[in-house]
């Protein structure tokens, strides 16, 4: 058995809220060096001619590494719905854990922004960046909706409708999972298997594998929620999607396209998360066995002699950091998944919760983002990854409170925050 601090967990948390209330909901971005006209096109050369482009990023990359505060020469601070959502799922969790009306009324008010500030031009409900962002298969103009942030939203709703009944967050799930449902390309690769695609353009080029993991877990929760055996349906041939692509060694390319075969740490808890959460809902053999074969390389290949994430186990380019607050919160969603299922896993979820703590966390409450080179990223972004460690952490608290293997785990109270008073 292995020791969570409970206690520290809960004063985090508090401070981080505190910090919230005062910081305020809007922030720069890991993108915000590229979310301009004269950025994005710099990125855009980068694809088309490397060699050139890479002196276009060039000045980019070098603020990104050593002057990390320069973002606010580049773009302006947002509002971004996947991080509402987190912080909308995590003040649901800490309402379930205190049953404090304060924690409720905080993930209410973030589902009343999302409801305000869902993708214009769509019938559904559905969200995406609030800028637009430059890749290596064109631009995603802003407000582009994105299956990988929908499935976030859609837990949030269900957190919140699971707490008080209310049938208008039922109705916004319904409209959310009937727009993951059919607004997305599905591309065959199997007679049973299917890639989704990123976003509901028809000639979406698919292949993208926590894309699909994402869609098979919308799929399959919204499914079994909402009565729709259609939707099981479609997500099991995502899901078959995901497992087919799984390498001999555990691991996921972030792409079957042959062009972006790298693997990194946060991608791989993106799929190895929804393959559990999937698990939880509609167990499977293979679904198992994938789980286990994943989680086995994780602990060889993306931690440290430490114990700790390490971003890439094999790079697509050169990396400007060391570490990545993103990692961290990563890690800690998956190993509360899988909490008392693996003893390595265990260990590193230990180890990563107490470096978090005690050298990720400023004195504000706030986390840093990035451990540079040289020093350290300490730019609050929502996005990347402040709302994702703070519903991490909620998300463990409450796995603690569980029993595990006989035992109960935490119990201490957490300490007072004006948060939403």
């Amino acid at each position: 058995m292995i020791e969570i601090p409970a206690a520290k967990i809960e004063l985090s948390l508090g401070q981080f809220a505190q910090w919230l209330d005062g910081y305020g909901e809007i922030s720069y971005d890991h993108q915000s060096f590229f979310a301009s006209k004269i950025g994005r096109a710099a990125k855009a050369l980068y694809y088309r001619r490397p060699a050139l482009g890479t002196l276009a990023v060039a000045p980019m990359i070098f603020c990104e590494a050593f002057l990390p505060s320069a973002r606010k020469l580049f773009w302006k601070p947002q509002r971004f719905p996947i991080a509402d959502a987190h912080y909308a799922m995590g003040f649901a969790l800490l309402a379930g854990i205190y049953g404090e009306d304060k924690y409720y009324r905080r993930a209410v008010h973030f589902l009343e922004v999302l409801q305000e500030t869902r993708s214009e031009g769509y019938e559904d409900y559905c969200w995406g960046y609030p800028f637009s962002w430059e890749t290596s298969t064109g631009t995603f103009r802003a407000g582009t909706p994105l299956i990988t942030t929908l499935p976030y939203v859609y837990e949030a709703f269900s957190a919140v409708y699971a707490i008080d009944g209310n049938p208008k967050w039922l109705q916004v799930m319904q409209s959310i999972a009937n727009h993951g449902f059919a607004a997305y390309r599905d591309m065959e690769t199997a007679p049973d298997a299917a890639s989704c695609g990123y976003t509901p353009a028809p000639n979406d080029p698919c292949g993208v594998v926590n894309a699909s993991a994402y869609r098979a877990f919308l799929l399959t929760k919204a499914g079994i929620e909402l009565s729709m055996p259609r939707y099981l349906e479609a997500a099991k041939r995502n899901l078959n999607f995901v497992l087919a692509s799984q390498n001999s060694d555990g691991s996921w390319y972030y792409s079957t396209d042959g062009a972006r075969d790298f693997v990194d740490h946060f991608h791989t808890c993106f799929v190895l998360k929804a393959l559990a959460k999937i698990e939880q809902l509609t167990p499977t053999a293979k679904t198992h066995r994938a789980i286990q074969h994943g989680v086995d390389y994780y602990i060889k290949n993306l931690v440290d002699a430490q114990g700790l994430p390490v971003p890439f186990s094999k790079r697509p380019r050169m990396t400007v950091y060391k570490k990545e607050l993103y990692d961290y919160a990563e890690c800690i969603n998956l190993g509360s998944l899988l909490l008392g299922r693996f003893e390595q896993f265990d260990r590193v979820l230990s180890n990563v919760v107490a470096d978090l703590l005690a050298r990720w966390q400023r004195a504000d409450g706030s986390f840093r983002a990035r451990q540079l080179l040289l020093g350290w990223d300490n730019v609050p972004m929502h996005r990347w990854a402040q709302a994702q460690v703070f519903r991490s952490l909620c998300f463990l608290l409450s796995q603690l409170d569980k029993p595990q293997d006989g035992m109960v785990r935490g119990s201490a109270q957490m300490v007072s925050s004006n948060t939403a008073n």
